[in-house]
């Protein structure tokens, strides 16, 4: 499975903490309302805030905080917001994208800077990594969607590029500018999904033993605890004995 999906794993099985969600429903909220801000406030006519509303659900984001996020935009919030992308190299060479959002673009790259520096790793411009991802959709199913077959003669039918089935379900993938339309077309055969998403899909990836993981970890963690952050993602890749010792 690849690092990105790995990551997630790690953080389900970790749990979070009380001050954790609530800062986890905090950039949520912030997605729901820039992508309100910038088309309908109606998330059936707005691909981007539906997407964001589908992700603020599958987190157990109270309904009442996801409403409160889409009025804001109505008030006039959410125009201080920029979006920024940062690359860089964490520990071990490993390629890492952060995506920001944020009001005060030199705070945050101040920040994200000092964090690469103090967790060994480096901060570059932007297109140092980028070349080393692919931007696509991602659909996650829990295994009671169907079985292997099943889901891939669905995602086939939705027009996805790819679908990576396990024990611990199916993770599919379609182009970026298709993840609307190929989600609500899954849907109507598989019903819910876990999580749907944009992420950076990793082409090649950097192995990492458990010294190297526990580094990376750390950087990740704090790139992750900045309000102005709102993802992170690595190119590693660890053997699942490494994994299951953290």
């Amino acid at each position: 499975m690849a690092g990105h999906s790995k990551w997630a794993n790690i953080q389900h099985r970790k749990g979070r903490q009380d001050a954790a969600r609530s800062k986890l429903f905090s950039k949520l909220s912030k997605e729901i309302t820039v992508a309100a801000k910038m088309g309908d406030p109606d998330p059936e006519k707005n691909p981007r805030l539906r997407l964001a509303v589908k992700e603020a659900k599958a987190a157990s984001c109270p309904k009442d905080v996801i409403e409160r996020a889409i009025k804001k935009s109505v008030q006039g919030e959410g125009d201080e917001y920029e979006e920024i992308r940062y690359e860089g190299y964490g520990p071990g060479g490993v390629a890492v994208i952060v995506e920001a959002m944020t009001d005060n673009r030199n705070r945050t790259a101040s920040n994200v800077r000092s964090y690469f520096a103090k967790n060994g790793g480096n901060l570059g411009e932007t297109g140092s990594v980028g070349f080393m991802f692919e931007r696509k959709g991602e659909i996650v199913y829990t295994p009671d969607a169907g079985d292997a077959d099943t889901v891939m003669m669905a995602a086939i039918e939705a027009g996805a590029e790819d679908v990576e089935s396990s024990d611990e379900g199916h993770v599919i993938y379609c182009a970026d500018t298709d993840l609307n339309e190929v989600a609500t077309a899954l849907e109507g055969e598989l019903g819910e999904s876990e999580s749907t998403k944009l992420i950076w899909k990793p082409m090649t990836t950097t192995e990492m033993d458990l010294e190297g993981m526990q580094k990376l970890m750390k950087l990740i963690d704090t790139l992750e605890d900045d309000d102005d952050v709102q993802r992170v993602t690595a190119n590693f890749e660890a053997a699942d004995e490494v994994m299951e010792a953290l």
